[in-house]
């Protein structure tokens, strides 16, 4: 048995872009640990939601205790960042916003889990983020220097596929996105270096989403989708391995 941490921005980014292999290497025998930057405290949600007095981070840490027992994580952490809002909003620079977060600092609570747990695999995201959001953005910071620090041998930098994007909507008689779109979103595909197939996993994954409810709606664009157009999005998960070749099928990360 090995050892899997898996680090992400907010509660519910980890079963979108990571439930599948989350599950796979629990269901395999390992350990797996997911660690959250903050508490998504500025998360939206409509109107009503919220009992009165209840806090969003409550609710947020409690979906992602649930979310995090569907996906089968053994130990769930939060290194006690707040939310850092959209790139230029105010929140950026807010007082504790993980933006602001010295990242050798947070790079060393992040490997302090890192040696605790002996890891052999940490995920983080690829240098934009995926998509620009600035905790994002922090996470592939923070998640590389704390691999330096730990000496983790595996790290995996999580992303999308730009072409898989664009062939998904042709097969979904939208609108394509614009190279605008493209350029801020995920990476091309000749700079991601591995794929896994997780159409296995695809039952858990869904359920983890909707564990999620403040977040992710039952008509959100995730939720919504027919199994088959679901398994299209989301049955494949994209990485980025430092200093390998493009182009790499794998089905197991700690190979």
């Amino acid at each position: 048995m090995a050892t899997i941490v898996t680090f992400h921005a907010h509660p519910d980014d980890e079963c979108i872009l990571c439930g599948g292999v989350m599950r796979k290497a629990y269901e395999d025998g390992h350990r797996v640990v997911l660690v959250v930057a903050t508490r998504g405290e500025n998360g939206e949600v409509p109107e009503g939601f919220l009992a009165d007095g209840e806090p969003l981070w409550q609710r947020r840490v409690a979906e992602t205790e649930a979310a995090a027992k569907i996906l089968g994580v053994a130990r769930v952490e939060f290194l006690g960042y707040t939310d850092s809002g959209m790139m230029g909003e105010p929140a950026n620079d807010a007082p504790g916003s993980f933006w602001t977060a010295d990242v050798e600092q947070a790079a060393e609570k992040l490997a302090a889990i890192l040696r605790e747990e002996n890891a052999e695999v940490l995920t983080c995201y690829d240098d934009n983020g995926n998509y620009g959001h600035p905790d994002h953005i922090q996470v592939y910071r923070v998640g590389m220097r704390a691999a330096e620090l730990a000496g983790t041998p595996r790290v995996y930098q999580a992303t999308s596929s730009r072409e898989h994007m664009a062939r998904g909507a042709a097969m979904l008689n939208v609108p394509p996105p614009s190279e605008e779109d493209l350029s801020v979103f995920g990476k091309p595909e000749t700079e991601i270096n591995t794929v896994v197939d997780v159409t296995p996993w695809l039952e858990y994954k869904r359920r983890a989403m909707r564990a999620h409810p403040s977040q992710i709606s039952e008509e959100s664009f995730f939720l919504a989708l027919s199994d088959e157009n679901f398994r299209y999005a989301f049955g494949t998960e994209w990485f980025i391995r430092p200093g390998q070749e493009p182009g790499l099928i794998v089905d197991d990360l700690f190979k």
